[in-house]
Formats: structure tokens, sequence, C-alpha cells
């Protein structure tokens, strides 16, 4: 049964690691949301699944950022109490320092469960997701911009296309008209038209270039400024849309499952299960670290604790990516080294938190009387 104290004490811890949470997401949001509008640009994928797949990543990014938003949290609501003497009453009413671990102890439950749940399955599947919807949309050409009914620009070519009627996913056309024009070699432009009883859209085998395919019907090459014009019959006859061109950063390893990543051998695999694995012991060495570092003196600097937690989560970040890096080039086939460093920072916590309650040695009364 927890008392009235442990209920303020996690209420508090609570609400701000929440804020804390909120106020990241944005910032993650907004990071993620250039990077989307960037390869839609690029042509990775169409504008319709934009706002989609930026949820979809910013789920993905809650893995890297719970374990700071707990660490950011816990130092703000403990510092603030600190600040404002509020522990200091608490404790000469008789609170000794362990009146924070029950609370800390449940937050640090919930945190650790939270970020295992988004680092072993949520953000896989926000992944694999998010592959999927961009792949289903560059296989219609509702997707590509064109809409049935309506003259629409034509996606990297500079002409313009008008269909008639469009299939539900997008992929079957009707009666369809394309203007585009070319430069010769001569240097003379030239006007293409082609009209189409019907058309498809398909892709290439790797999932590239995307092309109409036309279905009887005629194509005009008409020569700007002179009448030798030119009409062939034709039974099919291929158009190319923009091409999909893929993410260079994009790791297929994310995409996999968690059981998939147990089952397979390569180094990529090993890495990405390792990083998930290690998300989890993350949170819990962060919280544990936050709570030495939020004991503050009412006139010590506000943010200068928060300073010195945010440069030992970077450390401590960048080690970790360096051992995955590791792992992923095949040099380490274990994550024994990515435990011995959690260790070592949980010992570090518990080192701080031991230096700063432990009972003080009297004054040497020999000293004292001279």
């Amino acid at each position: 049964m927890l008392s009235i104290l442990d209920r303020y004490f996690l209420r508090e811890l609570a609400q701000t690691v929440a804020a804390t949470v909120v106020v990241l997401m944005v910032i993650v949001a907004g990071t993620a949301f250039a990077t989307v509008v960037q390869q839609v640009a690029k042509g990775s994928f169409p504008a319709s699944v934009m706002f989609q797949v930026l949820g979809l990543r910013t789920l993905q990014g809650l893995t890297n950022m719970l374990p700071l938003a707990g660490m950011i949290g816990v130092l703000m609501a403990l510092g603030r109490m600190y600040r404002e003497s509020e522990m200091h009453v608490l404790m000469s009413s008789g609170m000794g320092p362990n009146g924070l671990l029950r609370p800390m102890a449940i937050l640090a439950v919930i945190m650790v469960l939270a970020t295992a749940v988004v680092s072993l399955w949520l953000g896989p599947w926000a992944s694999r997701t998010s592959d999927a919807m961009v792949a289903a949309a560059n296989r219609s050409v509702i997707a590509a911009g064109l809409d049935a009914g309506r003259f629409t620009e034509l996606p990297g070519k500079g002409g313009i296309i008008f269909v008639d009627t469009l299939s539900q996913d997008g992929t079957r056309l009707g009666r369809s008209f394309v203007a585009t024009q070319r430069s010769s070699k001569d240097g003379h432009r030239h006007l293409k038209l082609v009209t189409a009883g019907s058309g498809q859209l398909y892709q290439e085998s790797n999932g590239g270039n995307r092309f109409i395919s036309f279905r009887d019907g005629w194509q005009y090459d008409i020569p700007l400024g002179a009448d030798n014009w030119r009409r062939m019959q034709y039974q099919r006859n291929d158009t190319a849309l923009s091409a999909v061109t893929g993410d260079e950063g994009e790791d297929p390893a994310e995409s996999m499952t968690t059981l998939q990543l147990l089952q397979a051998a390569n180094p990529d695999a090993l890495a990405e299960l390792a990083w998930r694995t290690n998300a989890p012991a993350l949170t819990l060495v962060m919280l544990m670290l936050a709570l030495p570092l939020s004991r503050q003196s009412p006139r010590e600097a506000r943010y200068g604790r928060l300073m010195l937690a945010m440069l030992s989560f970077y450390l401590y970040y960048l080690l970790l990516a360096l051992g995955r890096a590791q792992i992923g080039k095949g040099h380490w086939h274990h994550q024994t080294g990515l435990w011995l460093l959690h260790t070592v920072m949980m010992l570090i916590a518990g080192w701080l938190w031991w230096k700063q309650y432990a009972p003080h040695k009297p004054h040497n009364e020999k000293a004292l009387s001279a």
C-alpha cells in the first residue's frame, strides 16, 4: 500500500516525465517532418502518405526518446523540490534517503516496460507498416498525383495526363490522353500526344521506376513550327512516371521482428537486436543516475545539473552506439561489452547516491578542544 508521500512523489514524477515525453515527441516529429519532406521531394514516396509516414517515424523515435525523457523528467521534478526546500523539510521531518526509492522503483518499472514494448514491438511494427504503406502507394497512380476527370501534371515528365476513369486501387486506367514535350538532337522541340483506350500502372521488379502501360491507341509526334507530323497506331505504349528512389539510410534489419532477428545470424541483425534489447537497460540506468544528479541547493544554478546529466547521457549513448557498430561490423559476436557498460554506469549511479547520503564522520574531539 502506497503512503501519501509515495503517491505525492509518484504523481510529481509521472507528470513531469509525461510533459517531457510530449515536448520531446514534438521535437522528434519536427525532425522527422524535415526528413519526410526531403524524401517526398526526392521521390522516395508520394505526398499522399506523408503524414502517415511521419506519425510512424515518430513512433520509431520513441525507442531513443524514452530514456532521455525519463532522466530529464526526474531531474526537473526532484530538482524543483530541492530548490524550493521541500526535500529538506521532508528529511528534517524524518524521511530518510530511502523515501524516494519506492516511487522511483514504480516509475522505473513503468518506463522500462514501456521502452521494452516500443523497442521490441512497436518500433519495428511502425517501420514495417511505413514500408508497406509506401510500397502500396507507389503502386497506385492516385498516389502518383493522378486523378480521374481532370488534367494533371505528369510526375517528372513536364507534361499533362488526363484519364476519364480509375480503378479503386489506382492501378488501372480508362481512356487516357497524355501530352509531353521533348527536344530532338537538332534542338527542335517536339510535342508528343498519346491517346489510349485503357492503361495500367506497374513497377520494375526492384520497385524502382514506375510506368503506365497504355493499350490500343494512337501516338502523334508534332514538331513545333513544322508540318511534318507523324502518327502511329499501337497496341501497347509505356510511359515512365517519376522514379521511386529508396532511402539511402534505411536499414532492412529495422523492419524485422525481434523473433526474426533472434533467428538471423548476420552482423546487421545482431546489431539491431543488441540495440533493441539494450534500450530498456539504458532507461533504467538513466533513471538511477538522475537520482543523485537531481540534488541541488537553493542557490545552485537551475540548469547546471541538467547540463551535466545531458553530457552523461550523450557520452553513454555514444559508447552504446560504438558498441553497436562493432557488432554490425562483425568485430564483436556478443553483447558482453554493452552489458558491462550498463553495469559500470549503474555502479557509478549507486556510488553517487551513497556518497550523498552516507553519514559524515564527526570531527576529531581533540582538534575541537584545542
